[in-house]
Order: C-alpha cells, then structure tokens, then sequence
C-alpha cells in the first residue's frame, strides 16, 4: 500500500500481486482517475490520502484487470457526483459580466459541424411535457415568449478546455416547471432535443433561478447553431448539460442519463 519514498518526496504504491494489473502502471491510474475529479473533489482528495488504495476503500473495488479498472472508475464518477450534489448550493448565483465582455463571436459546439445544426421552423415547432407534471400540454413558441424572461450574461464553460461569455434571455425553467405542475420532489429534469441530443439535469439544478429557457441571444433571436428555437441555458454546469433545439422535457426518479453521460462522462459536471 502507500509509503512515503524520501528520495522524491512523495507517496508511492507497493501493490499486492493480485491488486495489480498486468501492464498497467497503478501510480498512472491513481492519476487518470484523479483528473476526472472535478476541481474541488480533486483538490480535497489530494490533500487526503491519495492513493489507489484509498480509492480502493472509498469504492469498495479490487483492481486486478481493465475491467475492474473501469468499475474502479466508474464508481469514482458516481462517488463524484454525490459529493457535488452535497456541495451544490440553490442559491448560489453563477457569475455574471457586463456586456463588453461578451465573446464575439462565440464558439460553436456539437458532436457535428455548424452546416449540420437542425433547420427547425419556429411556426411548426413544439414543445413536448412528460413525466411527472399535471399539465402535459405541448407549448408553441408564441406561447412561450408570452412568459415572463430573464437576461443573463454567464459564462459558458465547455469541458474541452475553453470558455466564452454570452448574453441569453428566456423564462426560467424553474418557473416553468411549477407552471406546469412538475413534481418538484423528483431527482431528475431530462430533455430531448430536435438534434438527438439528450441530457439531464437533478432537480436542484433545473430549480436554480439562472437555469433558463434560452429564447434570445445577443439581444437577438437565438442563432440555428445555438439551439435555435429554445436551449437550456445552465451557467452551473459544464457546457455539454446545456442542451440545444429543445423538443421535450420530462419529469422523472429513473435515471435518464444523456448522449455524452452514457459514454462515461462525469453526470452531475458543476463549476
């Protein structure tokens, strides 16, 4: 297990052969794993004990071969969203900037290129309800603009590295909800979008009074490739749970994952 190596000052791994995987280094693991952490769980993980067999502990896995080592993560990815859920404060607001400082232009991103983004007629578009709400009743875009909005200038931070800064108008989506009669009780918010992008949020989040439905943009109507004609803006997470050209919302306790938490990113993904 961890011993402290005074030569380079700094703790390393002494495994048990059956803790070990063949050609895997465990200390480059320990690292991987660690750097899916978001900041703040990194930060306080490191200052305990960091180590693979504190991992260990915490998850409750053997690492002997790649597919312990992808549960070993996986749990750690789960054991994350836990603790961000427990430290995600409602009333806490994201920053916000004055309009010189909005990015122009801003970046565009997508699992596809901008000439791909979804040409969706705003007379003919609808806006689905399910799940856990009293009132199902599809929403047109006339009667959305009718309720009240909000503008924000925050920053959108995307998970591969870079961030810019935009100006979003649209209702909250936590008014919204109790519009419509939303169990407010549920863990989940789930959207499906007209691009076969899926994602959700946990209700707290979806509930924050800057989570919104993104209406405008600039001042302007929202662009094609932003997520024309409704996004959901989100400045308490990453970027990938900003979900584009909105379709359906549903209220839900069954986990609803989404097209990029599927394919292992961390779900919860707060600043």
């Amino acid at each position: 297990m961890p011993y402290y190596d005074p030569t380079e000052r700094r703790y390393r791994l002494n495994l048990p052969r059956h803790l070990s995987i063949p050609g895997v280094d465990s200390e480059l693991l320990v690292r991987d794993a660690v750097q899916r952490m978001p900041e703040l769980t990194r930060r306080r993980f490191l200052r305990g004990t960091g180590s693979l067999g504190a991992l260990m502990l915490l998850t409750g896995c053997d690492v002997v071969d790649g597919q312990s080592a992808e549960a070993l993560l996986r749990r750690i990815s789960r054991f994350n969203d836990e603790v961000q859920a427990l430290l995600f404060n409602p009333r806490k607001l994201a920053p916000t900037y004055d309009a010189s400082r909005i990015t122009r232009p801003f970046p565009f991103n997508a699992f596809y290129g901008p000439e791909d983004a979804p040409r969706i007629s705003g007379e003919r578009w609808k806006l689905y309800v399910d799940g856990l709400v009293t009132d199902k009743s599809t929403w047109d875009l006339p009667r959305l603009h009718r309720l009240p909005k909000q503008t924000q200038i925050t920053k959108h931070i995307c998970i591969e590295g870079w961030s810019a800064i935009g100006q979003w108008t649209g209702p909250s989506l936590g008014d919204f909800l109790r519009r419509v009669g939303a169990d407010l009780s549920a863990k989940y918010v789930g959207f499906l979008c007209d691009d076969r992008y899926s994602t959700s949020l946990d209700m707290a989040t979806a509930l924050h009074p800057q989570t919104q439905m993104t209406l405008l943009f600039d001042g302007g109507t929202l662009p094609r490739q932003y997520g024309y004609p409704m996004k959901v803006r989100v400045p308490t997470k990453l970027g990938f749970k900003n979900p584009k050209h909105v379709s359906e919302i549903f209220v839900t306790n069954d986990y609803p994952g989404g097209f990029w938490e599927n394919q292992g990113y961390n779900w919860f993904s707060g600043l």
